[in-house]
């Protein structure tokens, strides 16, 4: 069904000069481009940012219809995954309820903007400032207050970011994985 409930080929039916129905192709690529844009803007992830409250975790899942992975309890932190298209976030939460990392699997990296939170801006001016290096497929930036290391190839990429400051005591960073 394409929107308004009507079936997507009786939204193809065009109308030549004449007067007369014809199904068009250009009309059919028109609502094939819209769809395919209204899918991807729908894959855009609002997942809870680094240093954030742990609550927006489940009203992210709702928003984003994803399906809610295994919660596991750990002594030192909590790590619930979510998984979306063919991609799975995984966020780690400390005791006191805050998102001290996140690390993804899939094929696609999400957006880095909305998963870095306040700590974005920093990102961004590092990245700006860190020269790529042809042919290097890892990529880590590193500030003062948040470590972004991305890795993989098309269709199967990886990485994980972490507020050092916010890992709690007893807990490494090859824990976040």
């Amino acid at each position: 069904m394409a929107p308004f409930g009507m079936p997507l080929a009786k939204l193809c039916v065009c109308r030549n000069p004449r007067g007369s129905s014809m199904r068009s192709i250009t009309c059919f690529m028109f609502l094939l481009g819209a769809s395919m844009a209204c899918g991807i803007l729908a894959e855009q992830p609002l997942l809870a940012a680094l240093g954030g409250s742990a609550d927006s975790i489940e009203s992210d899942r709702r928003m984003l219809s994803a399906v809610q992975g295994k919660v596991t309890q750990g002594a030192d932190y909590t790590v619930s995954e979510i998984t979306y298209g063919w991609t799975n976030v995984r966020e780690y939460v400390s005791p006191q309820g805050i998102v001290f990392a996140i690390a993804w699997t899939g094929n696609r990296s999400p957006d880095l903007t909305t998963l870095l939170g306040s700590y974005a801006n920093e990102y961004q001016q590092a990245l700006k400032a860190t020269p790529r290096q042809p042919g290097v497929r890892q990529r880590a930036i590193k500030t003062d207050d948040v470590v972004v290391e991305r890795w993989g190839q098309v269709r199967n990429l990886h990485g994980r970011a972490y507020a050092p400051s916010l890992i709690p005591p007893g807990v490494t960073t090859d824990e976040i994985r």
